[in-house]
């Protein structure tokens, strides 16, 4: 897969978006967006940005305490999270 310029920047945007309050998120956000993100669909990462505006407790009930999002596209989305592996 080629990333292009636009990509970066978009990267480099997410990369800010991913710092939250928690440093678990952060460790685990910024670990999926290095990992994982490039790879992904279109529709899912339409998803990610959309979990970024999500308020800090909602997205670590989700991809910490393993709370499953009513909404089986977010719940894909999550599952992923979940599987990034944290050095």
């Amino acid at each position: 897969m080629v990333i292009q310029d636009s990509d970066l920047t978009n990267i480099e945007r997410l990369r800010w978006q991913c710092r939250r309050g928690m440093l678990e998120l952060d460790v685990l956000l910024e670990a999926f967006l290095e990992q994982r993100y490039v790879a992904l669909s279109p529709r899912l990462k339409r998803h990610f940005v959309q979990l970024l505006e999500f308020p800090d407790p909602v997205i670590h009930a989700w991809c910490v305490q393993g709370q499953r999002p009513e909404d089986e596209e977010f719940a894909e989305l999550i599952s992923s999270i979940r599987a990034t592996s944290v050095a």
